[in-house]
């Protein structure tokens, strides 16, 4: 069966099917359809299959006249019919990978997958898992479950782990344009997955096991985490010392050595950086080790929404105004600049302890004109607010807490009584600048 698949990989025959058409599924789906080679895309989300099919993008970089040619191509086939999961050759599982309510590891949708793909598994087919998750969850949860089909790894099917390291809104990274990390459960795995991921991507860096691919994301992550906290924790010591952190940043980055730069912010987002680091704590704690180092860090950015809301007070009181009653517009809801993504956004603790204190909330996002429903935060159901001259004068306060390229921060300062900017967003603004405070 290895010779079958290794020839139709070779010669590009070999059909791709993608797992979960998110943000990291879709934009592979385009990376293997540029390469030449056919895909079917599966996910339990009808609705989303259904938009697809009908060539329709719900992701902001994804065009969707793109989607309409990998059709018209025969290149692009989506499904919700996971019954069909015998059909490809190559199976890239593309789940999200949250945490529990207790910050533990919440792998149902990997396992749930695992099953649906086990029930249908049929010799020669690879498995890879790209979710991101602790080292070990290929071997430990992914193999039992798909063994349970009576094939055996190695011999009837294949498997392998490659992290994800899609970078949403970044024009000079696209899914094809990022090295990819393979880890195969054994040789013979590994070189297959290669294979695969080389048609598509830029450049394919093989590792001994799926456990160090798994460990390489989580590390990536982590790595950022803590200098994010790093540079939080600075930012709220040099608020208190009178000292603009965003000017030291900038005044550190010209050392051409030994320093990167990092960006404080209203709290952590996205679907990594704020989850990852407590799969590894988790880990950890099997093994009967403490990651202080992380989980401080965690703490650390995970109260940065409430250092934002009570610098908000401060300014406010500044003017004789109490939170409770005031009127205070969020300015993007997405959790970086210039993507749809809502995923994990600060935006939403910010909301949702403002009206916690009684102010009347307002939002705008270019990119997400309704809010939708979250998993951790009782979402409103609002409408982005357009940002009239009328508009901003009616607020209290304007909170920047997601710098949109899009965003006329001159005109939004003209107009507003007063902004607090969460991101140095502002800071080629001349006129005005007595209304803006940083938090």
């Amino acid at each position: 069966m290895k010779h079958n698949l290794e020839e139709a990989l070779k010669n590009k025959t070999a059909i791709v099917g993608v797992i979960g058409l998110g943000y990291v599924g879709l934009p592979l789906i385009h990376a293997f359809v540029r390469a030449g080679l056919r895909t079917m895309g599966f996910d339990v989300d009808q609705a989303k299959v259904e938009r697809l099919a009908a060539g329709e993008s719900y992701i902001k970089h994804i065009d969707s006249r793109a989607i309409g040619e990998w059709l018209k191509q025969g290149r692009f086939e989506p499904t919700a019919d996971m019954n069909r999961l015998s059909e490809p050759d190559c199976l890239l599982i593309c789940v999200p990978t949250p945490l529990s309510d207790s910050r533990d590891p919440d792998l149902r949708y990997v396992e749930e997958t695992t099953r649906c793909i086990a029930r249908v598994l049929r010799p020669g087919q690879l498995i890879i898992l790209e979710s991101t998750t602790y080292p070990t969850t290929t071997r430990s949860v992914l193999l039992p479950i798909l063994e349970e089909s009576g094939l055996k790894v190695g011999e009837d099917f294949f498997l392998a782990y490659s992290p994800e390291r899609e970078d949403p809104g970044n024009p000079d990274y696209s899914a094809a344009g990022i090295p990819k990390v393979v880890g195969g459960i054994d040789p013979v795995s590994g070189r297959l997955a290669e294979m695969l991921y080389s048609h598509a991507i830029v450049q394919v860096i093989p590792v001994a096991s799926p456990e160090i691919a798994e460990a390489c994301k989580i590390l990536e992550n982590t790595y950022r985490a803590v200098n994010i906290a790093l540079v939080n924790e600075l930012k709220m010591l040099y608020d208190r010392m009178g000292i603009d952190v965003w000017e030291v940043i900038e005044a550190a980055k010209t050392k051409p050595f030994g320093f990167q730069a990092f960006y404080p912010g209203p709290g952590l987002g996205g679907h990594c950086i704020p989850i990852d680091p407590f799969y590894l704590t988790w880990l950890a704690r099997k093994y009967g080790l403490p990651t202080r180092f992380i989980e401080l860090a965690g703490e650390i950015n995970s109260r940065m929404p409430e250092y934002v809301v009570s610098r908000l007070m401060e300014f406010l009181n500044e003017v004789g105004k109490p939170l409770k009653g005031s009127r205070i517009c969020i300015l993007g809801m997405a959790y970086k600049k210039d993507v749809d993504d809502p995923r994990e956004s600060p935006s939403f603790a910010l909301m949702e302890l403002l009206q916690q204190r009684g102010a009347i909330v307002s939002y705008n996002d270019p990119y997400i004109p309704r809010l939708p429903k979250m998993r951790h935060f009782a979402v409103p159901d609002l409408t982005s607010s357009e940002l009239t001259p009328e508009f901003l004068a009616s607020q209290d306060c304007v909170l920047i807490s997601t710098n949109h390229s899009c965003y006329d921060y001159d005109f939004i300062v003209r107009h507003a009584q007063m902004v607090l900017d969460t991101r140095n967003a502002t800071r080629e603004v001349r006129e005005g600048r007595e209304k803006i405070r940083k938090a």
